[in-house]
């Protein structure tokens, strides 16, 4: 690291944590936000913000309060003045991604300006696709005077042998794949998600890459009529996911008519831990999509924690 003195570092999302984390910054990092649980070890810190809304409601009731949140111009979460002041950090990474997922840079922005007394660095992220990632990557990486490389080439070279793998796929081999965000109301899965989709050997057919998540419309989803679903609803393991996808195939009995849901692929996913986390585990969701999709040539790495198949329940 080139500066002499050593930084104090707060992270506002969980991805950043994980970039911090795999360029060996962690034992810098003296905050986090109230979501950053890996790695392990940086449940240790003090929690530098909180969120205006009970994430244990039900996925409907969630998107509720999001909506009025935004619409009352407060925000979903935001940053403990006092816990930022303490900790004297000399960086804070954000992002300025989405308003839905961690604190806005508006809102760090203020909070700096209100301990103007001292002169901090912040470093916001925005990516939207897997090289976005890598550019961020990267970004971090100069700020502090390290070199990238090593973990780039590491993670690239994992991506190459999923695509070297599935290129030669034919299209009748390429499953279409819907990917769900969220679950009530419906989200297909944006910005990277169709990037992964498309590199483990599948077709996307919801959202774009590099645009937002959109909703989705139950016609359109039974139109389109996916040969795989893919469910990894934001901020929710697998355990939360299970629940609010049993309380919603009993609710919505659209499920049953999918093609995918009738031959038992339908899959559900940690989405917290991996595929809504754009930093280094997105390499891992890319493995896990190539297991679910194509296990007749990746063989099995990750544990049912991460994913598992959904049975239609009778």
């Amino acid at each position: 690291m080139s500066t002499s003195v050593s930084p104090r570092i707060i992270s506002l999302l969980p991805s950043a944590s994980e970039i911090l984390d795999c360029l060996g910054l962690t034992p810098f990092v003296v905050g986090r936000s109230h979501e950053c649980d890996y790695p392990a070890e940086i449940q240790t810190r003090p929690i530098c913000t909180a969120a205006r809304l009970n994430s244990l409601k039900p996925s409907g009731d969630i998107d509720r309060d999001v909506q009025q949140l935004l619409q009352s111009a407060l925000g979903i979460y935001e940053v403990q003045f006092d816990v930022l002041k303490n900790l004297k950090p000399t960086h804070i990474v954000t992002q300025d991604q989405c308003d839905v997922c961690a604190v806005t840079l508006g809102d760090v922005k203020k909070a700096v300006e209100a301990i103007a007394d001292a002169d901090i660095k912040i470093i916001s992220l925005q990516p939207n696709t897997l090289a976005e990632v890598y550019a961020d990557i990267n970004q971090v990486a100069d700020e502090f005077g390290l070199d990238s490389q090593a973990v780039l080439d590491g993670l690239q070279q994992r991506v190459s042998h999923c695509r070297q793998q599935t290129n030669e796929l034919k299209p009748a081999q390429r499953p279409k794949v819907a990917a769900i965000e969220w679950i009530d109301p419906l989200m297909g899965g944006g910005n990277w998600l169709p990037e992964l989709i498309e590199l483990a050997g599948g077709e996307n057919i919801l959202g774009h890459q590099g645009q937002h998540s959109p909703y989705v419309n139950w016609d359109d989803l039974r139109d389109a009529d996916p040969d795989m679903v893919v469910v990894m609803p934001c901020g929710f393991d697998l355990a939360r996911t299970r629940q609010e996808m049993l309380a919603d195939l009993a609710q919505h009995p659209q499920w049953r008519q999918l093609r995918a849901v009738k031959n038992d692929h339908l899959y559900i996913c940690d989405g917290n831990a991996y595929f809504n986390r754009p930093g280094p585990r997105l390499v891992d969701s890319l493995e896990i999509l190539a297991e679910i999709m194509h296990p007749e040539i990746f063989e099995r790495q990750y544990p049912e924690q991460a994913w598992t198949k959904l049975p239609l329940v009778q």
